[in-house]
């Protein structure tokens, strides 16, 4: 299980890594770089548009990779997809900007943007999936949350690194080719990434499956027939954790160095600051889920997010490192809460034989409705002067989806997992 759940989280942190150091950039350089001509704010605005198109592909590469894992097994998903994302993200980082090519700059960035989208739609299933289904029944959250560790680690790389180059290379280096560096790094991250998933071995539901001939014919029909209001019911579940995260760590970047003059140094310290608790707080989170249940820690973390948003915004306004840090904290640890239960939670909900497209369709189509359209929406919603709480408002409405959507959900814990039917809700 530590070689499963090392393979599973190094995946998972070097996908991930990809997919937020293109957020990062978004905030800060490639605005002007890809969109020259258009004003501050519209530049800022059209970067987030190219981010969000990798969430509307993460549903499509759930579809394409959920299919093979179904159909093939879940080992097939781990390479498959973290090739395809490390490409795509290597080729962003040698990418010329607009200056060079002119339209076509912009043009290939939404294209890339998309491949990493469809590569990272795939990746955390097929993750998720090794670890649960290989894990004992009365651990599973505890195993299945080492993949959920993984974006975390992903994301405190790619900051780390960009924190590193912001901080020694002058403003004109960084925009000339240190944003570069981090996208390049992705290829020897995805080569590290490939050699430990090498011998990992096929999960024992899918060769249960496959021995006894029940494998589902055709994986993504049979979801969207029998199992699509489970789907839509989970997708609104996790929406408001995904419109929390993304708030942190992508948006407030943007509206702590250009509304409220922070160094982008000093906002992307406190943001790595409060994803380092996170991730530590993980595996605790995941301990009491397998003792109390799923279903109770997903609505507590809603419900604290929803509590915590008019708090986070005043913290954020204030623009202290401290405040900003505790505003950052205090909405990524009951994100945490839930989405530490998360890869189990979704395992025992599918069947085995639609689980690796069903599981990463709901993940993905949540990422959607509530990682998409954020950074856009809350960037609308912060003009003017003053503290933005049409942003608090925001995230308080999502909240109250999620905790709505995951009351209709029944608790699984206690459920054999290469055992369990499709819930009904």
């Amino acid at each position: 299980m530590v070689r499963i759940a090392a393979a599973s989280f190094a995946g998972t942190a070097i996908e991930f890594y990809d997919f937020f150091v293109y957020g990062t950039a978004a905030a800060l350089v490639l605005g002007p770089l890809f969109f020259p001509g258009f004003s501050a704010l519209s530049a800022t605005l059209a970067a987030f548009a190219t981010y969000a198109v990798g969430f509307i592909a993460r549903p499509l590469g759930s579809v394409l990779f959920g299919r093979l894992g179904d159909r093939r097994g879940r080992r097939p998903v781990l390479f498959r997809s973290l090739l395809l994302t490390g490409v795509a993200t290597v080729l962003v980082g040698l990418l010329p900007t607009y200056d060079r090519i002119g339209p076509a700059a912009p043009i290939l960035l939404v294209l890339l943007r998309f491949g990493q989208g469809l590569g990272v739609g795939g990746e955390w299933g097929g993750a998720v999936l090794l670890a649960s289904e290989h894990a004992p029944p009365g651990r599973r959250a505890l195993w299945a949350s080492f993949p959920q560790v993984g974006p975390a680690i992903g994301f405190l790389l790619a900051n780390g690194l960009m924190l590193t180059l912001s901080g020694t290379l002058t403003d004109d280096q960084f925009q000339a080719w240190g944003w570069r560096v981090p996208f390049l790094f992705a290829g020897l991250l995805a080569g590290v990434g490939l050699l430990l998933r090498a011998s990992i071995e096929e999960t024992p539901a899918f060769r249960a499956l496959a021995e006894g001939a029940e494998l589902a014919a055709s994986p993504v029909k049979e979801v969207m027939r029998e199992h699509w209001r489970l789907i839509l019911l989970v997708a609104g579940a996790l929406t408001c954790g995904y419109v929390g995260f993304y708030l942190i760590t992508t948006w407030s970047l943007h509206y702590a160095t250009t509304r409220l003059s922070v160094g982008r140094t000093t906002m992307l310290a406190c943001i790595m600051i409060a994803v380092a608790g996170k991730a530590a707080a993980t595996p605790l989170f995941a301990v009491i889920g397998d003792r109390y249940g799923r279903k109770p820690l997903c609505v507590a973390g809603c419900t604290g997010m929803g509590l915590w948003a008019f708090p986070m915004l005043r913290l954020l306004a204030t623009g202290e490192p401290v405040w900003m840090t505790l505003a950052c904290l205090g909405a990524l640890l009951p994100f945490i809460a839930m989405f530490s239960v998360v890869g189990a939670y979704l395992a025992e909900l599918f069947e085995p034989r639609v689980r690796c497209t069903g599981a990463s369709t709901a993940y993905n189509l949540g990422g959607v409705l509530g990682g998409a359209l954020t950074p856009i929406v809350a960037t609308e919603l912060a003009r003017g002067d003053g503290t933005p709480w049409g942003v608090a408002a925001y995230l308080a409405g999502a909240a109250a989806l999620s905790v709505a959507c995951f009351s209709a959900l029944p608790e699984t814990r206690g459920v054999p997992a290469p055992a369990a039917r499709p819930a009904t809700a």
